[in-house]
């Protein structure tokens, strides 16, 4: 059982956040197939402490969103206390603290994987959260830097002596960002180094990657990002696996309809017809991977109402696919721009 503070998790799988994808319907949509644990997408800590308009509704939940972390990205103390008072108005579980970003626009003024550079700076970052909140704080970062300068541990090791309850690391370098491979020894460095909790990150795309990852590093968690990509049934599937190593089932092409429309349906009622559609577009190709519907993503990609998006969703249950195959997370970048692409 994964603890985070006083919270008691039954299952070692996180939904991580997402920039630009993981609001309320995408969590719930997840949440429906076992997802426990969920983050909000990476907030600005400026953006909040100014409470932009599309930064507040970022903060949205529901009672079936429960429980939820909220994961802030910034580098300046004051700027960081300002939009942490605001975010203890809400009831979120945990607080999560982003040194992990390799997007350019967030490293360049020294946030996300910037501060990876800065392990003193970011140790006091993350005390003074942990002073002004009774909530559990975590932390994500990577391996490093770059190649020349791996310093995983010696940074997860200031966060736990700045309090924090549990550690992410993605096991990948900022110079990688989310090329070559994960490294799976410099996670497991980590957790023998620490006595918090350590979730892993990186190519969580499948059961056996995902048990792979648990079994060779020890980690107590997995984080989940584009593994879940038009894929939701990771969950169900990762814990049928888990538990007595079958092959899982995968959804049938009906599964996959019905589940596209609930999340439309959620995604207008969030952000109305017109934007819900529009948000929705790229869902509809992450759904439909593997299937032949080069000429049906391309009518969806114009769709405009949510009865046009329901009648394209329609016409999938009659191409001849049996199954949707596994993500390999090939094929995201597609969709997800250089500023979107942090996980947890």
């Amino acid at each position: 059982m994964l603890a985070i503070g006083n919270l008691q998790l039954a299952s070692p799988l996180v939904l991580a956040p997402m920039a630009g994808i993981s609001d309320l319907p995408f969590r719930l949509i997840n949440r429906s197939f076992g997802c426990g644990l969920a983050f909000t997408e990476m907030i600005s800590a400026t953006a909040l402490a100014f409470k932009s308009r599309n930064t507040m509704k970022m903060l949205s939940a529901s009672a079936e969103d429960k429980p939820l972390g909220v994961q802030m990205l910034g580098a300046d103390p004051e700027i960081i206390k300002r939009a942490l008072d605001i975010i203890l108005e809400y009831k979120f579980d945990i607080i999560d603290f982003n040194a992990a970003c390799p997007a350019s626009k967030v490293i360049s003024g020294g946030k996300g994987a910037g501060l990876l550079r800065e392990p003193g700076k970011l140790q006091k970052l993350l005390r003074g959260i942990v002073e002004n909140t009774s909530l559990p704080v975590t932390v994500k970062i990577r391996s490093g830097w770059d190649d020349s300068s791996i310093n995983a541990v010696d940074t997860a090791l200031r966060a736990q002596d700045a309090g924090v309850s549990c550690l992410s690391i993605h096991g990948r370098t900022k110079a990688q960002g989310y090329s070559g491979t994960v490294d799976y020894d410099i996670i497991r460095e980590v957790k023998k180094s620490l006595q918090i909790p350590v979730i892993a990150s990186g190519d969580a795309f499948t059961p056996a990657l995902i048990k792979k990852m648990l079994d060779e590093t020890g980690c107590d968690g997995v984080a989940i990002a584009r593994g879940a990509l038009g894929n939701p049934w990771i969950f169900r599937e990762t814990d049928e696996y888990l538990k007595s190593g079958a092959e899982p089932r995968r959804p049938d092409v009906f599964e996959i309809t019905r589940t596209m429309k609930e999340h439309l349906s959620l995604i207008v009622a969030f952000r109305g017809e017109e934007v819900g559609v529009m948000h929705f577009r790229k869902f509809f190709a992450w759904y439909a991977r593997g299937m032949r519907v080069k000429k049906l993503r391309a009518r969806a990609f114009r769709a405009v109402t949510q009865e046009e998006m329901s009648r394209l969703i329609g016409e999938l249950e009659t191409l001849p696919v049996e199954h949707q195959p596994q993500n390999s997370g090939n094929g995201d970048q597609e969709f997800i721009s250089e500023a979107d692409r942090d996980e947890f």
